[in-house]
């Protein structure tokens, strides 16, 4: 039996898209198994009907490409598409999905044409490794498609899929004036360290928020994690899935830290492992983040793509791969005890990118002292409206702030935060959120 529909934050917007009187072809970018095709079809619960194509398995059942292959009328198209799935494609009534769409690059570019000729039929593309066919076609779709971009379940959505609906609702309200009491804010760490340990990946929290043990969800990720090797086959043909394995594995063991390339491998040179780095984050399993002076905005406009760190996509493989003591985890007061905080900087990291907004995916940035012999770093520099305010991430309760200081002296800007495992609070000019209420800051 299918597991019910846990419900995401961008649900909302699917739902405004479908009912906006100026409607564009909605694509759905993210990795693989983050929730793409779910979301699509609860979607399609709101309307009369819902045709959906997989150009992976369609085509060898129907030979559903050729009929893009032909030409990019939109009529003529949804025409055969009736025939083949003998279920009728009527404007305002019909939703059109085409799943897997990467594998069929006229119905990529048939996109535009849906929007120019066909503007009233609601059409939703989406694929997992859509960002590779994009990149052979330069121009595709500027102005006429409209991008929703899919990670992970965020803290947030754990939350309500797992019936903490009310704590997730209390940190909405949160700040960093108004700390929760001891036992609700003990509450939110239990939630979170369990958070950290399933991950985000719908079908891990979907088997936790059924009932399954742990143990269950760490079945479900090494089944994952199977899968995400089996992928790499199809990233790029010259590229040996060996190779990737190694910069994937790589990527995981230099968390929290800047990434050394000679680490990878002895017997990879820089372009083979920067190659294999730009193939995983077209992808979306890792994610760079990019050291920047951060004098002004925008924070790109002093980015050195020399230096910079990597994300993997997800906690629950994180862990996993490194099999971390869970046992440990659980009970451990201070996440530092564990594996010195590069989890904590993970989930930080991975929270930033899921509280943005799904049609802007923002890019993540850390600063360091570029003098030599220098050891000041903030793990990251984030803008929160107009202001450019650095972010350290404490894996306990205690640490010092010196980087953090001594980069708001250095730059200048009225404030900084640091996300720990402490309640809400301030101290000086540092306004301190729990490392479960990352989602809020910039929110006040």
């Amino acid at each position: 039996m299918s597991k019910e529909y846990l419900k995401r934050a961008i649900d909302k917007e699917l739902l405004e898209w479908k009912d906006s009187r100026i409607r564009k072809p909605l694509l759905l970018r993210g990795a693989r198994q983050v929730g793409k095709s779910s979301a699509v079809r609860e979607l399609g619960k709101q309307f009369g009907s819902f045709v959906e194509i997989n150009f992976e398995k369609d085509d060898l059942l129907y030979g559903v490409n050729a009929v893009f292959e032909r030409g990019a009328d939109p009529k003529r198209i949804c025409d055969e598409l009736s025939l083949i799935y003998r279920k009728p494609i009527i404007p305002g009534q019909t939703l059109l999905f085409l799943d897997e769409i990467q594998a069929c690059i006229p119905a990529i570019s048939s996109l535009r044409y849906f929007y120019e000729e066909y503007p009233e039929l609601h059409v939703v593309a989406a694929g997992s490794l859509l960002e590779f066919a994009l990149q052979e076609i330069p121009s595709f779709g500027v102005g006429r498609i409209r991008s929703l971009f899919l990670y992970p379940f965020s803290f947030d959505e754990y939350l309500r899929a797992t019936g903490f609906g009310m704590l997730a609702d209390a940190l909405q309200k949160a700040s960093s004036g108004k700390p929760f009491s001891d036992a609700v804010h003990n509450r939110c760490l239990q939630q979170l360290v369990r958070f950290m340990l399933i991950g985000g990946m719908p079908e891990v929290v979907a088997t936790y928020a059924d009932g399954g043990s742990l143990l269950e969800c760490q079945q479900v990720l090494d089944d994952l994690m199977l899968s995400l090797y089996d992928d790499f086959s199809k990233y790029k043909e010259r590229v040996p899935v060996s190779r990737l394995r190694e910069v994937f594995a790589s990527v995981i063991h230099q968390t929290g830290g800047k990434f050394t390339y000679s680490r990878v491998s002895p017997d990879l040179n820089r372009l083979q492992v920067k190659e294999s780095l730009e193939l995983l984050e077209l992808a979306g399993v890792v994610h760079p983040v990019t050291h920047t002076s951060a004098n002004g905005l925008p924070l790109a406009a002093e980015m050195n793509t020399k230096h910079r760190k990597f994300l993997i996509f997800d906690t629950g493989i994180y862990q996993r791969f490194l099999r971390l003591d869970l046992g440990r985890l659980l009970t451990a007061e201070s996440l530092e005890q564990v594996n010195k905080g590069a989890l904590a900087e993970l989930f930080v990291g991975l929270e930033l990118l899921k509280s943005a907004p799904s049609n802007f995916p923002i890019q993540l940035y850390y600063w360091q002292r570029e003098k030599p012999g220098s050891a000041a770093e903030v793990d990251y520099v984030v803008q929160c409206n107009t202001d450019i305010v650095p972010v350290e991430v404490k894996s306990g309760t205690k640490g010092s702030m010196q980087s953090m200081f001594q980069f708001l002296s250095e730059k200048k800007y009225a404030y900084g935060i640091r996300c720990s495992m402490e309640n809400f609070g301030n101290y000086q000019n540092v306004r301190i959120y729990p490392l479960y209420a990352v989602s809020r800051m910039g929110q006040e």
